[in-house]
Parts: C-alpha cells; sequence; structure tokens
C-alpha cells in the first residue's frame, strides 16, 4: 500500500477497514521544526468541530491539515497561530468538479513554496 519512503495519512469517512486499520483517526508529528496536525474532518477557521477544536487546543499545531469538505482553501488563523490547509479533494467521488492537491515545502520552521495542482475533472 505504501508505495512512497515517507508516507503518513490518516482515515476518512467513506474508506473501508484496510484503511482503517493502517490509518488514524489523526495524527501529530513534527516535520523539521513544524509541529503538523492532520485529520480528516475539521471544519474551517474559526468554526472548527468541536472535537476538532480541543485537540487544536490540545496539542498547539503550527500546521492544520484536514479535508472532508472537498473545498480547497489555505489561511492563517491568528487566533490559534496556525497555517490551515484543505487540499480539496483529489478523488472521483463527491460533488466537486475539479480534482485538487497541495504541494509545499517545509524548511526548519517556515513553510512555503505552496502550490494548488488541478489534477482535470473529477
Amino acid at each position: 500500500m505504501n508505495r512512497f519512503k515517507t508516507l503518513k495519512g490518516v482515515f476518512g469517512n467513506i474508506d473501508g477497514q484496510l484503511i482503517r486499520s493502517t490509518y488514524k483517526e489523526q495524527i501529530v508529528f513534527y516535520c523539521e521544526e513544524v509541529k503538523v496536525m492532520i485529520r480528516h474532518i475539521g471544519g474551517t477557521p474559526p468554526k472548527y468541530n468541536p472535537e476538532t477544536r480541543k485537540e487544536l487546543l490540545a496539542h498547539q499545531p503550527q500546521l492544520f491539515i484536514c479535508g472532508h469538505s472537498h473545498i480547497l482553501k489555505i489561511m492563517y488563523d491568528e487566533k490559534i497561530n496556525c497555517l490551515y490547509m484543505n487540499p480539496g479533494a483529489e478523488g472521483k467521488q463527491g460533488w466537486h468538479k475539479i480534482r485538487t492537491l497541495i504541494r509545499f515545502e517545509i524548511d526548519g520552521k517556515e513553510m512555503k513554496n505552496c502550490e494548488v495542482i488541478e489534477l482535470g475533472k473529477r
């Protein structure tokens, strides 16, 4: 399943048992000097869902990556000092019209060179 050298992921609401047994609902880790939190369903700033809000306050990441909405959005949440990223949707299921993903670099404490990549129509 894992064909990449380093792959981190979480399961989503439509994933089957294989994915759910391989990945967790949420992960928190450091990439370089940036604390990262990833979870599938998170909401959007400032309207995070209650469980996500609790986790964000407990872990205080500098980068929060989530999905579920299929709406690409990148913004800085000044209230919690955290960069929010939702890459949109790469898959073919859902209501989105264009498949998207985000590519960016983490260099020490710096998050930079963010690219939005369109993969074509769903």
